[in-house]
Parts: C-alpha cells; structure tokens; sequence
C-alpha cells in the first residue's frame, strides 16, 4: 500500500495526466485523423508489412520518391496513446513533410496495453526495427541511416530503441539507430507504479525500472554516432518537461550528443502536427539529424 500522503498522490495524478492538460483532447485526436486520412491512400504506400506474426506487429513503408544509389534516410515513427489508445493510421500525418525531404518514413504499430505488457511492447518496437534494418533497403531506404521519433508513448519507445543492450537477440549492430526525435516522452517509468496510469500499466518497481531510458543509457562509445532530439510542448506539465530535460542531462553527461529542441505554443498532443510543419522548428532541426 502506498505511503504517500494522497495530496502529493493527487498531485502527481494530474500531472502525468496528459489529456487534463489540454481543454479538448478530441479536437486534436480528429486532426491526426484528419490529416492522415489522405496518405493512408497514397498508391506507394506498402501497408500493413508484417514484422512478426501478432496481428498487429504491422507497420507503413513509405518509400521516398526521389532515387539515391545509396538509398533515402529511414525514419520510424512509433505512436503515442499511454501505451493504451491509438494505431498507426493516426500517425500517417507525420509522412508528408518528411516524404517530400526525400525520406523513406515507416509507421509502425504494437499490441496496447493492458492486454500486454510494457516488456512485450518494448519487445515489438526492437523487433520492427530490426525488420527495417534487415529489409529497408528493399524500399529504397538506407539501413545506416535509420532514425526513430514517437510522441508521448512513443517517445519512450523512440528512448528504448536507443538504450539499452538489445542488439545482439535482433542481429543488428549496436549504431543501428542514428538518430533520435523524442517528442513529450516518459523516460523514468518508476514515478507512475503508484499513480492512476499503473492501472492499465500494472508495472512493478522492477519493470519500470527495467524499461526505463533514462537508466539504460550506455557508455558513450557504443552510441557515439547517435543524436538525440528532445522536446516537449510549452503547455504541458512540470513533470512531463523534468521527464524530457533530465533524460537529455543524462544522454549528455555520458558524453553522447544531444539537443534540445523549443517548441512555443506546443501542447502534448498537438506537438506531433509541429512536427508534420515543414515550416516548423522542430522539422527544419529534423530534418538537418537526417541529413547529417
């Protein structure tokens, strides 16, 4: 039973409540939808590639357009939702501006919680990112530029991709990932074993502790050439902002190469239609990760 007092427990309720931070989370939710409809028709879209044999370890090619003999920079993007809620066709809105940069995007998605749990999930995301390194290149992407982004949820996915020692169980090198766009992302998954999301969560100590970036960062020279973007909307709460600025701090003092990235006016949801700007500062500093 949990012996903090319940108006400190109230508090950080609402603090790791994301959809209390917004006045009408719907709004945005329809405008993922809105704007992915049309790409989720695209004629080049390869839809619904399986990277294992779930029902939905499924994920979304979209080849870039543009021929390169050395192949396109690849960038997953992993969906946000709690780990609970959402698909990857809610995610197609993020495709059109990097597309039209000249880059392959694959979408994916993963079995949701609580019918699963947060090691499973982790699982999934390793292994459709070993899925495109081993086969992207069929599509015309590059498997030594593969990036990863996600948003909320998908953050601490993106931060599980590039932590940790999980490699060598998936047949791929350690650089695999290259570069990282960490959009509102939970990297100390410990906080929330007392809190209201633990109820879909149902995580003990030792697997928060377990599938927690911030405590999986490794040496410096295994991830030397990887670097990392985090950010997080200027409306969202305090802990949602220590969650992303102590996650960098510790990227950063294994001396690993990170930025942080200002988002004005940003919420926790509409942070991922910034990031579908082309004429945004969270997608022009994209865009120069993958064109480094």
């Amino acid at each position: 039973m949990s012996t903090i007092p319940s108006a400190i427990h109230s508090y950080y309720d609402r603090q790791y409540n994301a959809r209390q931070s917004v006045q009408d989370v719907g709004l945005v939710l329809a405008k993922y939808r809105e704007q992915s409809a049309p790409v989720l028709a695209w004629p080049q879209r390869v839809a619904n590639q399986r990277y294992g044999q779930s029902p939905t370890e499924l994920l979304d090619i979209y080849p870039a357009d543009v021929p390169d003999p050395q192949g396109a920079p690849v960038f997953i993007f992993i969906h946000g939702g709690y780990w609970r809620a959402l698909t990857k066709d809610d995610s197609a809105c993020v495709v059109p501006a990097l597309h039209a940069a000249g880059v392959t995007v694959v979408v994916v998605d993963y079995d949701l919680m609580p019918a699963v749990s947060m090691d499973h999930i982790v699982h999934q995301v390793r292994k459709a990112s070993a899925w495109v390194f081993h086969n992207i290149a069929r599509y015309g992407g590059d498997p030594r530029r593969i990036h990863v982004s996600g948003s909320s949820a998908g953050g601490h996915l993106g931060g599980m991709l590039v932590t940790g020692s999980w490699h060598a169980d998936h047949q791929v090198p350690t650089d695999v990932v290259r570069g990282a766009v960490l959009l509102s992302g939970l990297f100390d998954l410990q906080p929330l074993t007392t809190l209201l999301p633990n109820s879909w969560m149902q995580m003990d100590e030792a697997s928060a502790m377990r599938n927690s970036p911030r405590f999986a960062i490794p040496p410096g020279e295994d991830r030397q050439g990887c670097h990392i973007l985090v950010c997080c909307g200027e409306f969202e709460s305090s802990e949602f902002k220590r969650q992303s600025t102590d996650f960098l701090a510790a990227w950063k003092a294994r001396c690993l190469s990170g930025t942080w990235v200002e988002t004005p006016g940003t919420n926790h949801f509409d942070i991922v239609l910034t990031l579908a700007d082309s004429g945004s500062p969270l997608f022009q500093a994209t865009l120069q990760l993958l064109q480094r």
